[in-house]
Protein backbone atom coordinates (compact mmCIF):
# COMPACT_ATOMS: atom_id res chain seq x y z
CA UNK A 1 0.00 0.00 0.00
CA UNK A 2 1.51 3.43 -1.16
CA UNK A 3 2.20 6.18 1.83
CA UNK A 4 0.34 9.00 1.55
CA UNK A 5 2.46 12.29 0.30
CA UNK A 6 3.42 14.54 3.67
CA UNK A 7 1.61 17.78 3.99
CA UNK A 8 4.13 19.14 6.82
CA UNK A 9 6.59 21.06 3.77
CA UNK A 10 3.35 22.98 2.32
CA UNK A 11 2.49 24.33 5.75
CA UNK A 12 6.08 25.96 6.56
CA UNK A 13 6.08 27.15 3.80
CA UNK A 14 2.67 28.33 3.76
CA UNK A 15 3.85 29.93 7.54
CA UNK A 16 7.06 31.33 5.98
CA UNK A 17 4.90 33.39 3.46
CA UNK A 18 2.78 34.51 6.07
CA UNK A 19 5.33 36.06 8.34
CA UNK A 20 6.83 37.35 5.45
CA UNK A 21 4.08 39.15 4.76
CA UNK A 22 3.93 40.58 8.27
CA UNK A 23 7.21 41.71 8.41
CA UNK A 24 7.19 43.71 5.22
CA UNK A 25 3.76 45.42 6.54
CA UNK A 26 4.69 45.71 9.85
CA UNK A 27 7.82 47.51 8.26
CA UNK A 28 5.93 49.77 5.61
CA UNK A 29 3.75 51.09 8.55
CA UNK A 30 6.54 51.79 10.76
CA UNK A 31 8.84 53.62 7.97
CA UNK A 32 5.61 56.01 7.31
CA UNK A 33 5.40 57.28 11.23
CA UNK A 34 8.14 58.27 12.37
CA UNK A 35 7.78 59.81 15.73
CA UNK A 36 10.52 62.70 17.02
CA UNK A 37 10.02 63.37 20.88
CA UNK A 38 10.01 66.54 21.99
CA UNK A 39 13.14 66.51 23.73
CA UNK A 40 15.08 65.17 20.08
CA UNK A 41 13.94 67.41 18.04
CA UNK A 42 16.48 69.89 16.85
CA UNK A 43 16.37 73.32 17.68
CA UNK A 44 14.68 75.62 15.53
CA UNK A 45 17.52 77.78 14.44
CA UNK A 46 18.91 74.77 13.11
CA UNK A 47 15.77 73.66 11.31
CA UNK A 48 15.43 76.49 9.90
CA UNK A 49 19.01 76.53 8.68
CA UNK A 50 18.68 76.30 4.75
CA UNK A 51 21.70 75.40 2.34
CA UNK A 52 21.50 77.83 -0.16
CA UNK A 53 21.61 76.50 -4.14
CA UNK A 54 24.62 77.49 -5.05
CA UNK A 55 25.62 80.47 -7.53
CA UNK A 56 22.82 82.70 -5.84
CA UNK A 57 23.49 86.27 -4.36
CA UNK A 58 22.41 85.91 -0.64
CA UNK A 59 22.45 88.03 2.28
CA UNK A 60 21.00 86.28 5.47
CA UNK A 61 18.77 88.69 7.94
CA UNK A 62 17.26 88.05 11.21
CA UNK A 63 14.10 89.30 11.84
CA UNK A 64 11.88 88.75 14.33
CA UNK A 65 9.67 86.53 13.39
CA UNK A 66 11.64 85.06 10.49
CA UNK A 67 14.60 84.92 8.40
CA UNK A 68 15.28 85.84 4.64
CA UNK A 69 18.01 85.25 2.75
CA UNK A 70 17.75 87.86 -0.03
CA UNK A 71 19.13 88.10 -2.97
CA UNK A 72 20.25 91.86 -4.30
CA UNK A 73 20.95 91.03 -7.83
CA UNK A 74 17.21 89.87 -8.09
CA UNK A 75 15.58 92.41 -5.38
CA UNK A 76 13.66 89.46 -3.85
CA UNK A 77 14.42 86.58 -0.97
CA UNK A 78 16.13 83.25 -2.20
CA UNK A 79 13.82 81.70 0.71
CA UNK A 80 11.97 83.13 3.62
CA UNK A 81 12.00 80.86 6.99
CA UNK A 82 9.81 80.58 10.11
CA UNK A 83 8.84 78.30 12.71
CA UNK A 84 4.88 79.10 13.71
CA UNK A 85 3.60 77.55 17.13
CA UNK A 86 -0.04 77.45 18.59
CA UNK A 87 0.96 80.08 21.32
CA UNK A 88 1.99 82.37 18.26
CA UNK A 89 -1.21 81.98 15.93
CA UNK A 90 -3.67 82.57 19.31
CA UNK A 91 -2.21 86.38 18.26
CA UNK A 92 -4.70 89.42 18.01
CA UNK A 93 -2.80 92.31 16.67
CA UNK A 94 -3.98 93.77 13.96
CA UNK A 95 -2.11 94.11 10.47
CA UNK A 96 -0.35 96.91 9.58
CA UNK A 97 -0.06 97.15 5.85
CA UNK A 98 2.73 99.38 6.19
CA UNK A 99 5.01 98.11 3.56
CA UNK A 100 8.12 99.47 3.04
CA UNK A 101 12.14 99.05 2.11
CA UNK A 102 14.67 97.26 4.25
CA UNK A 103 16.85 100.80 4.87
CA UNK A 104 19.83 98.35 6.53
CA UNK A 105 19.33 95.62 3.02
CA UNK A 106 21.39 97.16 0.02
CA UNK A 107 19.34 96.14 -2.88
CA UNK A 108 15.95 95.72 -1.05
CA UNK A 109 12.80 96.48 -3.79
CA UNK A 110 10.59 100.15 -2.70
CA UNK A 111 6.71 99.88 -2.50
CA UNK A 112 6.54 102.04 -5.79
CA UNK A 113 8.35 99.06 -7.54
CA UNK A 114 4.73 97.34 -7.69
CA UNK A 115 2.69 100.44 -8.37
CA UNK A 116 1.07 100.40 -11.42
CA UNK A 117 2.07 96.87 -12.28
CA UNK A 118 -1.27 94.35 -11.56
CA UNK A 119 1.20 92.32 -9.66
CA UNK A 120 0.29 92.36 -5.94
CA UNK A 121 3.34 92.53 -2.98
CA UNK A 122 3.28 88.97 -2.11
CA UNK A 123 3.94 88.08 1.38
CA UNK A 124 6.67 85.26 2.22
CA UNK A 125 6.15 85.03 5.73
CA UNK A 126 2.83 86.02 5.93
CA UNK A 127 1.62 88.66 8.11
CA UNK A 128 -1.07 86.64 9.49
CA UNK A 129 1.66 84.26 11.12
CA UNK A 130 3.20 87.35 13.13
CA UNK A 131 0.38 88.67 15.18
CA UNK A 132 1.76 87.90 18.19
CA UNK A 133 4.18 89.99 18.23
CA UNK A 134 4.22 94.14 17.43
CA UNK A 135 7.65 94.16 15.46
CA UNK A 136 7.62 90.50 13.91
CA UNK A 137 4.14 92.35 12.20
CA UNK A 138 5.81 95.30 11.06
CA UNK A 139 8.91 93.69 9.76
CA UNK A 140 6.94 91.26 7.96
CA UNK A 141 6.02 94.45 5.82
CA UNK A 142 9.61 95.20 4.97
CA UNK A 143 9.94 94.68 0.93
CA UNK A 144 12.29 92.22 1.30
CA UNK A 145 9.57 89.66 3.07
CA UNK A 146 8.30 90.23 -0.56
CA UNK A 147 8.17 88.87 -4.28
CA UNK A 148 5.72 89.66 -7.08
CA UNK A 149 2.85 87.08 -7.49
CA UNK A 150 -0.20 87.41 -9.32
CA UNK A 151 -3.00 88.30 -7.68
CA UNK A 152 -4.70 84.83 -8.52
CA UNK A 153 -1.89 83.08 -6.50
CA UNK A 154 -1.80 85.67 -3.92
CA UNK A 155 -5.30 85.53 -2.85
CA UNK A 156 -6.20 82.29 -3.83
CA UNK A 157 -4.35 78.74 -3.40
CA UNK A 158 -1.02 81.00 -1.72
CA UNK A 159 -3.58 82.39 0.70
CA UNK A 160 -5.16 79.38 1.80
CA UNK A 161 -2.19 77.37 2.15
CA UNK A 162 -1.13 80.15 4.51
CA UNK A 163 -4.52 79.65 6.65
CA UNK A 164 -4.13 75.60 6.53
CA UNK A 165 -0.26 76.23 8.46
CA UNK A 166 -1.98 77.94 10.79
CA UNK A 167 -4.59 75.34 11.06
CA UNK A 168 -1.43 72.96 11.47
CA UNK A 169 0.43 74.45 13.99
CA UNK A 170 -2.41 74.87 16.49
CA UNK A 171 -2.74 71.09 16.07
CA UNK A 172 0.91 69.78 15.97
CA UNK A 173 1.78 72.37 18.77
CA UNK A 174 4.28 73.92 15.80
CA UNK A 175 5.28 73.71 12.05
CA UNK A 176 8.28 74.96 10.62
CA UNK A 177 7.85 76.70 6.93
CA UNK A 178 10.04 77.12 4.09
CA UNK A 179 8.89 78.86 0.84
CA UNK A 180 10.77 81.58 -2.29
CA UNK A 181 10.62 81.76 -5.42
CA UNK A 182 11.98 78.69 -7.72
CA UNK A 183 15.50 79.50 -9.27
CA UNK A 184 16.88 79.22 -12.28
CA UNK A 185 13.63 79.63 -14.19
CA UNK A 186 13.52 81.86 -16.56
CA UNK A 187 11.63 85.32 -14.93
CA UNK A 188 8.23 86.07 -16.19
CA UNK A 189 8.97 90.35 -16.02
CA UNK A 190 11.10 93.02 -14.56
CA UNK A 191 9.14 95.69 -12.43
CA UNK A 192 10.09 99.08 -11.25
CA UNK A 193 12.50 101.07 -11.06
CA UNK A 194 14.97 98.43 -9.23
CA UNK A 195 14.05 95.70 -11.52
CA UNK A 196 12.51 93.34 -9.45
CA UNK A 197 12.57 90.04 -10.83
CA UNK A 198 8.65 88.28 -11.15
CA UNK A 199 9.62 84.77 -10.30
CA UNK A 200 7.55 82.18 -13.12
CA UNK A 201 6.70 79.57 -9.89
CA UNK A 202 6.97 79.49 -6.31
CA UNK A 203 7.83 76.71 -3.32
CA UNK A 204 6.88 75.81 -0.22
CA UNK A 205 7.75 73.08 2.18
CA UNK A 206 6.72 72.56 5.42
CA UNK A 207 7.96 69.66 8.63
CA UNK A 208 5.56 68.96 11.60
CA UNK A 209 8.02 67.23 13.29
CA UNK A 210 5.76 67.03 16.90
CA UNK A 211 2.79 65.68 15.01
CA UNK A 212 2.41 61.70 15.56
CA UNK A 213 3.56 59.95 13.10
CA UNK A 214 5.96 63.37 12.19
CA UNK A 215 5.19 64.69 8.78
CA UNK A 216 6.55 66.65 5.98
CA UNK A 217 5.30 67.70 2.46
CA UNK A 218 6.30 70.59 -0.47
CA UNK A 219 4.32 72.43 -2.60
CA UNK A 220 5.24 74.24 -6.09
CA UNK A 221 3.09 76.72 -7.74
CA UNK A 222 2.78 78.57 -10.89
CA UNK A 223 2.81 82.18 -10.77
CA UNK A 224 -0.64 82.36 -11.52
CA UNK A 225 -3.85 80.38 -11.37
CA UNK A 226 -3.30 76.71 -10.47
CA UNK A 227 -5.73 74.48 -11.51
CA UNK A 228 -6.62 72.11 -8.68
CA UNK A 229 -5.40 74.08 -5.69
CA UNK A 230 -2.96 73.07 -2.74
CA UNK A 231 -3.72 69.34 -3.67
CA UNK A 232 -2.72 69.39 -7.23
CA UNK A 233 0.57 71.48 -6.21
CA UNK A 234 1.45 69.34 -3.37
CA UNK A 235 4.77 67.26 -3.96
CA UNK A 236 7.27 65.84 -1.45
CA UNK A 237 10.13 67.95 -0.46
CA UNK A 238 13.02 66.18 -2.22
CA UNK A 239 11.00 67.09 -4.91
CA UNK A 240 11.28 70.80 -4.38
CA UNK A 241 15.40 70.06 -3.55
CA UNK A 242 15.91 68.55 -6.44
CA UNK A 243 14.01 71.62 -8.39
CA UNK A 244 15.23 74.78 -6.59
CA UNK A 245 18.78 73.33 -5.55
CA UNK A 246 18.12 73.96 -1.66
CA UNK A 247 18.64 71.53 0.87
CA UNK A 248 15.62 71.67 3.54
CA UNK A 249 15.99 70.28 7.37
CA UNK A 250 19.28 69.23 6.96
CA UNK A 251 19.64 69.02 11.15
CA UNK A 252 16.95 66.14 11.18
CA UNK A 253 18.64 62.33 11.44
CA UNK A 254 19.80 61.26 8.24
CA UNK A 255 16.99 58.64 8.37
CA UNK A 256 14.22 60.45 9.61
CA UNK A 257 14.54 63.29 7.39
CA UNK A 258 15.17 60.66 4.45
CA UNK A 259 11.71 59.21 5.46
CA UNK A 260 10.21 62.87 5.97
CA UNK A 261 11.21 64.29 2.97
CA UNK A 262 10.09 61.31 0.59
CA UNK A 263 6.72 61.69 1.58
CA UNK A 264 3.83 63.35 -0.52
CA UNK A 265 0.24 62.81 1.48
CA UNK A 266 -1.79 65.77 1.03
CA UNK A 267 -4.94 63.80 2.36
CA UNK A 268 -3.14 62.98 5.87
CA UNK A 269 -2.35 66.52 6.05
CA UNK A 270 -6.01 67.85 5.01
CA UNK A 271 -7.26 65.36 7.97
CA UNK A 272 -5.88 67.04 10.25
CA UNK A 273 -8.00 69.69 12.12
CA UNK A 274 -6.85 72.36 15.03
CA UNK A 275 -7.48 72.08 18.74
CA UNK A 276 -10.47 73.23 20.21
CA UNK A 277 -9.88 76.09 22.13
Amino acid sequence: MAKKKQSQPIYVLLLAVVALAVLYFSSRESAQSVELPEGNVPAASSLLSVKTAPGLKTHLVHYRGFDVNFNSKEHIPNWVAWELTADEVKGDLKRTDNFMADPNVKGSATPDDYRHSSWDRGHMAPAGDMKWNKTAMEESFYMTNMVPQDPDLNRGSWNKLEQKCRDWAAADSAIYIVCGPVPGDTPIAHIGLTGVTVPARFFKVILSPYAKPARGIGFIFNNGDNPGGMQQCAVSIDSVEALTGHDFFSALPDDIEADLESQCNFNQWSRVKPKSK
